[in-house]
This record gives structure tokens, sequence and C-alpha cells, in this order.
């Protein structure tokens, strides 16, 4: 069961589309599982049509959802390999490319393209999203791992459970963190002033991020971060709460300034994980894409001249 509190930036919208805004499915599917009784407002059956008010309870039951068709193979999707062998494939995502198919997004998504090359992968996970045990945003780049078998994907995601799997990402912020190094441990869920949003809240789901500064540029500096948790946007929410989002991030208040980015300077550079089958360690990195390197090209101190091109 789904459960949210209706926030006030939601009030006056018809419960058909607050229900499509939290599960993520088209509104027509929203309305279906409506008018099946799949979401009450307090408790109440109401029709779609009903407009919702701000503090009412809704439970949505996603089991009474339409199933989602199931993704096709698409040779024309690149998918990036880092590292192959029998039972995982590691894949070096590039910006702008989702992950799998959703509201939005019904098909050019990462699982249409490893539907491609490895269909064995339709056998494994999620039906929706063979193969996929942890995302990236579509803005984000570098290292996620993808399980080719089943027992593959549960030793996975128990590892990913365990907080075994380490995932270090490359970002630059705005500001420089008062800190070299710390801690951010403040629950995750739905802002309450925009449900397409994250945010810190209060009884949000626990997630942490460490940080250290790696470099620091004027008003900016560029970390490495690694996550404990692996919340949506968890990353970006987290920097941008203790004042340093994101460069080039336009939702959590990273574009001010962005060097010509249209994505957030956000990269998964490092990923290292015990292997499915025998236990070795399997660690992979990933160097920066051009686009964010160029900004760090930009930000550097220029060799020749000796002059900041800040």
């Amino acid at each position: 069961m789904i459960e949210e509190s209706i926030p006030a930036a939601l009030a006056g919208e018809r419960l058909d589309r607050v229900v499509s805004l939290v599960t993520g499915v088209s509104r027509a599917d929203a309305a279906a599982l409506v008018a099946a009784g799949g979401a009450t407002l307090d408790g109440e059956r109401v029709p779609g049509k009903y407009r919702v008010r701000a503090g009412q309870h809704l439970a949505v039951d996603p089991d009474l959802l339409p199933p989602a068709p199931l993704p096709a193979a698409d040779p024309a999707v690149p998918v990036p390999v880092a590292h192959l062998d029998d039972v995982v494939i590691v894949v070096d995502k590039p910006a702008g490319l989702v992950v799998h198919p959703g509201a939005g997004a019904p098909d050019g998504t990462l699982v249409n393209g490893l539907l491609a090359r490895f269909p064995e992968l339709v056998a494994v996970g999620d039906p929706a999203r063979p193969g996929i045990v942890h995302r990236l945003d579509k803005g984000t780049s570098g290292l996620m791992v993808v399980a080719r078998t089943p027992a593959a994907y549960e030793h996975l995601v128990d590892a990913l459970a365990r907080h075994e799997v380490v995932r270090e990402y490359v970002a630059l912020v705005r500001g420089v963190p008062a800190s070299a190094s710390g801690l951010i441990d403040a629950p995750l869920g739905r802002s309450p002033r925009d449900p397409l949003r994250r945010a810190v809240v209060t009884g949000g789901r626990p997630a942490r991020t460490r940080y250290e500064v790696l470099e620091q540029f004027g008003s900016r500096a560029l970390l490495r971060c690694s996550l404990e948790t692996g919340r949506t946007h968890q990353i970006r929410v987290h920097l941008a709460a203790i004042g340093h989002p994101v460069v080039g991030d336009p939702t959590y208040g990273g574009a001010h300034d962005a060097f010509g980015l249209d994505r957030p300077f956000l990269h998964a550079a490092r990923l290292s994980f015990e292997h499915p089958d025998d236990g070795h360690r399997v660690t992979v990195e990933s160097p920066l894409p051009v686009d964010l390197a160029g900004v760090l090209d930009r930000l550097r101190p220029h060799e020749s001249t000796g002059q900041d091109l800040v």
C-alpha cells in the first residue's frame, strides 16, 4: 500500500491526477485504479474527479494497477559496458539515458538496449526492469551493476541492503563545505511543496551520504560522495540541504552559473562489490565524461598563463 498526506501544492487537484503523480503511472491508468476502488482519501472512496484537500490521507493499492507492458529489446540504444562476465554487467551509463521504462519514458531506455544485447535478462528480477538492482537518475552518468542471472540478482539486492556495495560519486557543488569531510544523515521523502521532488522530511526514509572535499575552485568545490543508502535523488537533495547544491541541477538549486551544463555535475565514478559467484571483489572505475571534465578544465588555473579562468 502506498500512503501519502496530500501536500499543499496539490490542494485542489483531481484525485486521479494525484494518484498518477504518486504512482508514476499514466493519467488513464490512475483513473482506472480509482474507478476500481484502489484509492481512498481519509479511508473513503471518492471519484477520480474529486478535488483533494491539503492534509488528507491518501492510500493507494498498487496491486490494482493494470500491468505495465514489458520492455522490448531495442538495439538502437547504446550500452557502454565497463565490465562483463557470465553473471554481472557493469554499465557506464551516459547522461540523458533513462534506466528503465516508466511514465514519460515508455521506450528508448537502458533496459531496452540491455535486452537487445543480453536477452537472458528477461528472466532476471522484475520483468518491468529486468536485471536492474539499482538506478541512476537520467541526468547522472557513470557506473551501475546489472545482474545476468536470478542468483546474481538476489545476491546483489541483498548486498545493497546490507550496504556492502561501494558506490562513489564525483560532484561539483556551489560553495565550499565548512568541513573537509562529513556525513549527511537526514531522512528523505516526497517534498510537501512539490510531489515530483524529494526533500529532507520528518518521518522520511533513512538516508546517509558521506562526502569529502577533493578540490576547491573559489566559490565551488569538487566532492567525492559515497552512498550508505540509495534513495531517489539522495546526493542531490542532501547536498542542497546543507547549502551546497550540485552545479547544473535545475531541480535542487544548482542551475545558476552552470558552465553551460544541461545536467547536474554528478558522476558515478567508482563501483565495488563482492562477485556473486566466488566472492572476489570487483572494482570498476569510470573517468569523468567530456562535458564534466571540460568544466574542471575551465575552473583549474591555466597552466600556460598561470591565470585562474573562473
